[in-house]
């Protein structure tokens, strides 16, 4: 995967400003870039506190010097012995769901731990239901009955904005969804649990709102090199685009218009972008001295198998390449390329490691 630093510093620039005109924590999520040394780009922007999706994670950005960690996946019950040796050395936030969450926790640790408690606001993959306030009271009365247990906070995440149209119903969703936590949040008060944070993530609202009303924290990840899925959405431009994968090509049909890579699912996933009603895997783009340039007119990512991937391209194109060239992808969804790849270049030509990858490719000799 080439990366281009320069456009990196400018996404973390925009965000942590915005986070700081609004007054809200930005706690990025480091799983979309999964690395030690990007992740110290964050730093002169003043971010201090990360996401992680996993333990694992959370370790590895320990290890290099990252000491306010939320690790936004529900509690694993069998990585519990996990969890209390590693609270014993960071300050760990943990998503809590349920009261065997809640007793797992509460028997193990002996360093106080931050519960945050996800809270289903629309997206209806986890978390407790906002409609039905009166669980999640229950549950943080639990909560604040355990003596190593700090609550900090309910937390969401927007995801039905990535299903929205355009960039005003992302902002519509995203409101929204800020409003129910707002709502939670003030019955708990009401009924004596006081003093919560509300946290909230996805880069299409945080990149196109410019409102936080009522919200503490927020976790976008995607942003740092963004991808085809959020231009189409409107949250951000084309040239804001910071990662593209360079493919070899192993064959070219000028007759079927298409040109085959080394680029298939093992390398870019199978997420997808809907165009004139099909699904396109990732945008091409061809590569030059400097990075690359702007999308190829007509040119999409139509088939994957697991190592092949087939371009559509104008003929002209098609003309220009090679066998044994490359040619760039724009991933559909950047942050599953990355965990498929697991190893950046810069286009100054520095190799950059990974949680996923922890050594770098050898240069040809």
């Amino acid at each position: 995967m080439l990366i281009d630093p320069q456009r990196v510093h400018h996404n973390i620039q925009r965000m942590a400003e915005k986070a700081s005109r609004a007054g809200v924590r930005l706690r990025p999520h480091f799983k979309t870039h999964q690395s030690a040394q990007v992740g110290e780009w964050f730093r002169p922007y003043g971010v201090t506190a990360i996401t992680v999706s996993s333990l694992d994670m959370a370790m590895y950005f320990a290890r290099h010097g990252w000491q306010d960690i939320l690790v936004a996946f529900p509690l694993n019950l069998r990585q519990i012995d996990l969890v209390r040796q590693f609270s014993d050395t960071v300050r760990l936030g943990v998503l809590v769901e349920c009261c065997e969450h809640v007793e797992g926790l509460a028997a193990v640790v002996s360093r106080t731990v931050d519960i945050w408690i996800k809270v289903d606001s629309g997206s209806h993959r986890t978390g407790l239901a906002w409609d039905d306030p009166e669980k999640i009271l229950l549950l943080a009365r639990q909560i604040r009955q355990k003596r190593n247990l700090n609550l900090r906070g309910l937390l969401t995440h927007a995801g039905e904005t990535y299903h929205s149209q355009n960039p005003a119903e992302v902002v519509q969703r995203f409101q929204r969804s800020n409003q129910r936590m707002n709502s939670v949040r003030r019955f708990l008060e009401q009924n004596g649990v006081d003093g919560l944070e509300v946290s909230v993530g996805d880069t299409p609202g945080c990149s196109l709102s410019s409102a936080f009303d009522g919200v503490d924290e927020i976790r976008p990840g995607n942003f740092v090199f963004y991808d085809a899925q959020m231009v189409q959405l409107g949250a951000c431009r084309e040239e804001d685009i910071a990662a593209v994968v360079a493919c070899p090509v192993v064959a070219l049909h000028p007759a079927r218009g298409e040109a085959v890579v080394y680029g298939g699912a093992i390398h870019l996933s199978k997420d997808t972008v809907q165009e004139n009603g099909k699904a396109v895997y990732g945008w091409p783009v061809q590569l030059n001295e400097t990075g690359w340039l702007p999308r190829i007119d007509g040119g999409a990512v139509v088939r994957l198998s697991q190592e092949h991937g087939i371009l559509h391209l104008p003929e002209q194109v098609l003309a220009s390449l090679a066998v044994g060239g490359l040619i760039g992808v724009i991933p559909a969804h950047v942050c599953l390329t990355v965990s498929a790849l697991g190893v950046y270049r810069t286009l100054q030509g520095e190799w950059i490691e990974t949680l996923v990858r922890a050594s770098v490719p050898a240069e040809p000799g």
